[in-house]
């Protein structure tokens, strides 16, 4: 991908991958691996409103309504499907909540739509752009960026509540039904009527990881390590074949065999579910990631560790975890992946343990307090898609607490204000001399 954005044609009404719209929003942190999906009400929306854009279009049988990436397949190229999805749908979708604007690979998403929109016109072209927003909770309007403060927000049209609470409460509350189903019948016939009364020509996929944010710097960074532990193609232990290993640790995909949707490595897909939750990530082998594990005074990142089994196999992989588990620093935590059908892991697997408990005994320990599924071996890849977002969410809370203290201001100290009633006037027989208490 990446290259300028070229224009090329209007989508055509018979190619499937030609989306109506593009459904952007800001995915919640789940609170636990075994919870439901926090993010099952906003897939609901999608679906009715695809369900209300098939009514009112003569779309054909198997031609997509609506793109939403959790529609797609667990180990799909997922960035170059929202790459694909932005440069060929109708209507971008914006749903706004607090949380959206302050994620940064939302902002990507509405750049990489709001550029192929204004490429493919001319100066004198003034027709409104093909951004339908959706309000799913309420947003202050200080809060609103440059972007989204230059749209139409006719809040008012969608129903009496829908301001004040958004779709979500609309939505889960059973007083508001009928006006909740109102609210999405017209949102789908405003994607339906900007589709067809400002066609945007379809544009080359654009790399998100290269555009900038269009609600500008996100205000803070965050950032997660993903260290592979794992043998290369060229360094493996006896009894074990190289069908799941390529030239480098982290071409590692313990997944290869057995799961169909495993097509690449297991490090690549982390670090794009790493960057869908608006973290930026890099992707190190252990034997280079040892040295600022283990040596770095103020470290920059939690750390999640893929820890492959059969490492422990190798003397020096073994020394370094070793050392990991020793240093406990309870930023970094491990998941270990483990294909239970694979020949090799059913012959060595009691064996791989043992030698692992004994190497990471502090680790693993901590890891069980998170996610048992986590250090208990992941036996698929959506499983690993499962246990992830937990995993990094608890790494990421013990790096703020353990690294990232908040401390008073410099300076000498302030006492404390205390409260004395009601202020006399100045001059007033009320007024007494200042409290040498204060």
């Amino acid at each position: 991908m990446g290259g300028g954005l070229g224009v090329n044609r209007e989508p055509e009404r018979t190619d499937p991958h030609v989306p109506y719209f593009f459904l952007s929003y800001a995915h919640t942190p789940p609170r636990a691996t075994d919870g439901p999906d926090p993010d099952m009400w906003v897939r609901r929306l999608y679906q009715d409103l695809c369900e209300h854009i098939l009514m009112l279009t003569d779309l054909p049988e198997g031609e997509s309504a609506g793109f939403m990436d959790r529609a797609m397949r667990i180990g799909e190229d997922w960035s170059s499907r929202l790459s694909a999805a932005l440069a060929a749908c109708r209507v971008f979708v914006p749903l706004y909540s607090p949380r959206y604007f302050v994620s940064d690979h939302c902002g990507r998403e509405w750049r990489a739509f709001a550029l192929r929109q204004t490429r493919s016109r001319t100066s004198q072209d003034s027709a409104p752009p093909a951004i339908v927003p959706a309000l799913w909770t309420p947003v202050h309007a200080e809060r609103l960026p440059s972007a989204a403060k230059s749209l139409r927000h006719d809040h008012e049209r969608f129903g009496p509540h829908y301001a004040s609470y958004g779709l979500y409460a609309l939505m889960k509350l059973r007083r508001y039904r009928a006006e909740y189903e109102h609210a999405v019948r017209l949102l789908a016939q405003s994607i339906v009527t900007t589709a067809h009364e400002n066609p945007v020509p379809r544009g080359e996929p654009l790399d998100l990881a290269d555009l900038p944010n269009a609600f500008g710097p996100p205000p803070v960074l965050r950032r997660v390590r993903i260290v592979v532990a794992a043998p290369s193609s060229r360094e493996l232990p006896p009894g074990r074949s190289e069908r799941c290993y390529g030239p480098s640790p982290v071409d590692w995909n313990p997944y290869r065999e057995s799961d169909v949707d495993a097509g690449r490595p297991l490090a690549d897909f982390a670090a794009e579910q790493v960057r869908g939750l608006d973290y930026l990530t890099t992707v190190e082998p252990l034997d280079e990631a040892a040295g600022s594990l283990l040596a770095e005074a103020h470290p920059s990142a939690p750390t999640v560790m893929l820890l492959d089994r059969w490492a422990v196999a190798d003397p020096e992989q073994r020394e370094l975890l070793t050392r990991v588990d020793a240093a406990a620093q309870p930023w970094v935590v491990v998941i270990v992946p483990w294909d239970r059908s694979d020949p090799d892991n059913q012959s060595s697997g009691a064996e791989l343990q043992s030698a692992l408990e004994k190497t990471l005994p502090r680790t693993l320990q901590r890891g069980r307090s998170v996610s048992r599924a986590a250090t208990g071996g992941v036996p698929s890849l959506s499983a690993f898609a499962d246990v992830l977002p937990t995993v990094i969410q608890w790494a990421a809370a013990q790096f703020l607490r353990y690294v990232s203290p908040v401390y008073p201001p410099a300076g000498p100290p302030v006492p404390r204000p205390r409260l004395l009633g009601p202020v006399p006037e100045p001059g007033s027989a009320q007024e007494t001399p200042d409290d040498p208490r204060i």
